[in-house]
């Protein structure tokens, strides 16, 4: 065992006695970070760092997969849970919660008339595609990018174990950025497609109109389209990616940035297709639960009155422009570039001969965590995030990028390495 991450890694064993993978979170599992040298437990966070349960501190630009918008411990936040828990958290009846957050999402996300809310985003989007097929009459999805564990969509992938199969052949992958790809499936499956669903963006920018042609192609042939915005949604703007962008979707879902960080997610969008949740079945024991209603209405009201998106936008850029220049100054243009926003990017690494993207990421992510950099090639940008937090991790980079550059250039990655690579995983977006 490692005497950095000790407690972290008997942890790990024992968690690994009742949980598979030792997470509830396949994305925070150990197959994500290269044992050895890696934290496998937090014990803590406040505002841009949290600590591990070896006393590690770091600071985090994954922020929770990026659910954590405000910072962590936010004082509205905690204000307004700590004053509902006096309250109660679950009744036998609704709360008036459920209405101010329904009223305050309509307020600020374009294409809401109507909310109902679940758990988590895979709820969100299996809900509105189930509306989708309501209110078409049709089963066939048109579906890009990553839409959760759900059995409509993770058929699609290699995960798609225990789904069967007369499910997963009804849904159809397209590819971004490319209208010709989704055009192609309506003419293939013509009249049978209830909805389009797309990650407005994910890593890479729409080019040439992208979302207005698909919403286009959508519309001309009887489909909803639906934005996915379980990430960009309160973190590209405060209406989503769809102000940002300025197209409307039918059907839009959130999560993760909703109640920073709180189980919460929405399904919202036109009244006409969201009334069929009166017919559709969408029903859930803690779906009204106040304590994440309150700290989503604390969340949005902050939103509102501070400038929470135009910081983190500001601090994001400082990230990107900084590390654009250490990659141009240390000559690391072969096996890293960046893509994404400032309020969520990333720099992604490459194949780079000899040495798989995994190895050249174990590296990566083993040098970054020694330096107190909580990254996994992301930088989920969030309100806390101070001029220090952002020069740390350019200093952090300055020091790891040439580490990179000596690891591949000069054959080396078996001298650097002080654990076993990552192994190949499947790719979500």
């Amino acid at each position: 065992m490692s005497q950095r991450y000790h407690n972290s890694e008997e942890m790990l064993e024992r968690a690994l006695q009742t949980i598979p993978l030792g997470s509830q979170t396949f994305s925070k599992s150990k197959v994500q970070f290269p044992y050895g040298v890696s934290p496998y437990f937090i014990a803590r966070g406040k505002g841009s760092h949290v600590w591990d349960i070896d006393g590690n501190e770091y600071i985090d630009f994954i922020n929770s997969l990026a659910a954590i918008t405000l910072g962590y411990c936010d004082p509205d936040v905690n204000a307004a849970v700590k004053a509902q828990l006096e309250e109660g958290v679950i009744f036998s009846l609704p709360h008036t919660l459920e209405v101010q957050v329904a009223e305050k999402i309509v307020e600020m996300v374009p294409c809401a008339e109507k909310v109902r809310f679940g758990k988590n985003g895979s709820d969100a989007t299996a809900g509105a595609v189930r509306i989708a097929r309501a209110y078409t009459g049709r089963d066939r999805v048109a579906a890009c990018g990553y839409h959760g564990w759900q059995d409509w969509f993770i058929g699609t992938t290699a995960r798609n174990l225990g789904v069967p199969k007369a499910t997963s052949d009804l849904t159809h992958t397209f590819t971004y950025n490319d209208i010709d790809s989704l055009i192609a499936l309506f003419k293939e499956y013509r009249d049978q497609i209830a909805a389009v669903i797309l990650e407005p963006m994910n890593i890479t920018e729409p080019a040439d109109g992208f979302l207005s042609k698909v919403q286009d192609v959508a519309h001309r042939n009887g489909a909803v389209l639906i934005f996915d915005e379980t990430v960009t949604g309160f973190r590209f703007a405060n209406g989503g990616a769809q102000e940002y962008f300025g197209v409307t979707p039918d059907l839009a879902t959130f999560g993760k940035g909703l109640a920073n960080g709180y189980p919460l997610s929405a399904v919202a969008g036109k009244a006409e297709i969201m009334r069929l949740m009166e017919e559709v079945f969408f029903s859930f024991t803690f779906g009204g639960e106040t304590l994440s209603l309150a700290a989503s209405l604390a969340t949005m009201t902050k939103l509102q009155r501070e400038p929470v998106i135009a910081s983190i936008g500001k601090q994001g850029k400082k990230v990107l422009d900084g590390l654009a220049g250490l990659l141009e100054q240390h000559y690391a243009g072969h096996f890293a570039y960046l893509a994404g926003l400032p309020v969520w990017s990333f720099m992604i690494l490459k194949d780079c001969d000899p040495y798989s993207v995994w190895e050249l990421k174990t590296l990566f992510m083993q040098e970054m965590l020694a330096r107190g950099i909580m990254t996994l090639g992301s930088h989920n940008m969030n309100y806390a995030h101070s001029d220090d937090d952002v020069t740390k991790l350019l200093n952090a980079y300055n020091e790891v990028l040439p580490i990179l550059k000596d690891a591949v250039d000069n054959r080396k990655m078996a001298d650097y390495l002080r654990c076993k690579p990552l192994e190949p995983l499947f790719k979500v977006r």
